[in-house]
């Protein structure tokens, strides 16, 4: 019969996860029943995603801002922090933040501009080409920011991030000074206590901060690293990861996700004789044009896969194939020598023309986002997600 279909990608509704479920079971059900129900046939290396929230909620990784303010008290006692490169997101670091300042007796708040690590905007690069504002060089004081830019509230959210920012430490006792500057070394000017903020660039934020002086540096990747009282924490990410739980909790990123992937994949291989893969997954990484926001919010992708997942594409693009090697065939021929070049195509195509155009990412990086989307974050109720097909090409 001839194959019509490629990819297809299926979200799976299962139950509401609560705290000492067993997730790899659960999981194991929805997909069984799943194909039953929808009447698809499990495959060799279809994919089973996972999104790390509801390993998380089954795990019950979660923590209060008390939990937060105690290890930030522990870790700077009554020293002027410095809060720098902060997301800017109700969901991701409100609860943080809170956490943060309850903590302490001051912070220096330091953003980024024009926009956060994740493309979150407070002010549009044509305004500060407008206003003869280099965000490389020059360090603004909030009434500097606010003379050249105003108010300015998200695309999406309505909120103003720099009030809102500042209204949440002063809430919590902490006094407040906002600066904006894209150089680590500007908060050095103000404290020498430093708790770093952003996500994929926090190594190189405190390798700098350490080699210019700063005499205490913290990653929120430190922050809740270890459990707190008996909260939940996360051995790797601290509070990378976390979002808001509740009004005055946190769900922290799942802790030791490897075994699950490898348990579901056994008991489907156990069930079913077929050998699927399978990984944990939280913010994928696509730029929306209108808000200019990346995601990737989470300090990965996906904190655990099975083996069959390791690696990147190895993909020939069709179209140069048909308008460079074979651009004088038509027809079944045409088809016919695309699905023998692909057939004997290099195990490694890095630097190949033919490949180029192609998307050499990670394939977690490609499949997380492609779950991520197709999941979404709201109400579609389907935090399990079924591949197929994703590993065939052209030629089968």
């Amino acid at each position: 019969m001839q194959r019509v279909v490629g990819t297809v990608v299926r979200g799976l509704r299962g139950p509401i996860i609560n705290n000492g479920d067993n997730i790899e079971q659960i999981v194991v059900d929805t997909v069984l029943n799943a194909a039953k129900v929808e009447g698809f046939t499990i495959e060799d290396r279809d994919i089973v995603t996972v999104t790390e929230s509801i390993v998380a909620r089954a795990q019950g990784n979660y923590a209060t801002i008390d939990a937060i303010a105690a290890d930030v008290s522990a870790k700077f006692g009554t020293d002027t922090v410095g809060v720098i490169f902060p997301i800017l997101s109700r969901n991701r670091f409100a609860n943080c933040l809170r956490g943060i300042a309850k903590g302490v007796q001051k912070v220096v708040l330091m953003l980024s501009y024009p926009s956060d690590e994740v493309g979150n905007h407070l002010v549009d690069l044509d305004e500060l080409d407008a206003k003869g504002v280099n965000p490389w060089t020059d360090v603004l004081t909030e009434a500097e920011f606010r003379q050249h830019f105003g108010y300015k509230k998200h695309t999406f959210t309505g909120v103003d991030y720099i009030d809102y920012y500042k209204s949440l430490i002063e809430a919590e006792g902490a006094s407040c000074e906002v600066i904006f500057s894209n150089n680590p070394k500007t908060i050095l000017d103000y404290t020498k206590s430093v708790l770093t903020c952003d996500i994929h660039t926090r190594f190189r934020t405190k390798r700098i901060l350490e080699a210019n002086g700063a005499e205490k540096v913290y990653g929120l990747d430190n922050i809740l690293s270890q459990s707190i009282n008996g909260s939940g924490h996360n051995e790797a990410y601290g509070l990378l990861g976390s979002n808001k739980a509740t009004e005055d909790s946190v769900k922290l990123f799942p802790n030791n996700c490897q075994p699950i992937v490898d348990g579901i994949q056994a008991k489907i291989l156990e069930q079913t004789g077929k050998l699927v893969e399978v990984m944990v997954y939280g913010d994928g990484a696509f730029k929306d044009p209108v808000g200019k926001i990346w995601e990737l919010a989470d300090p990965v992708v996906s904190p655990a896969y099975t083996i069959g997942l390791d690696g990147t594409p190895n993909e020939i693009k069709l179209k140069y194939l048909a308008d460079n090697n074979f651009s004088h065939l038509r027809g079944e021929e045409l088809q016919k020598a695309i699905s023998e070049y692909i057939t004997n195509k290099n195990e490694n195509l890095v630097g190949a023309m033919e490949a180029q155009g192609t998307t050499p990412r990670k394939l977690t990086d490609l499949i997380g986002s492609l779950s991520d989307l197709t999941s979404g974050s709201g109400d579609k109720g389907t935090p399990m997600v079924y591949i197929q097909g994703y590993f065939d090409n052209y030629t089968k």
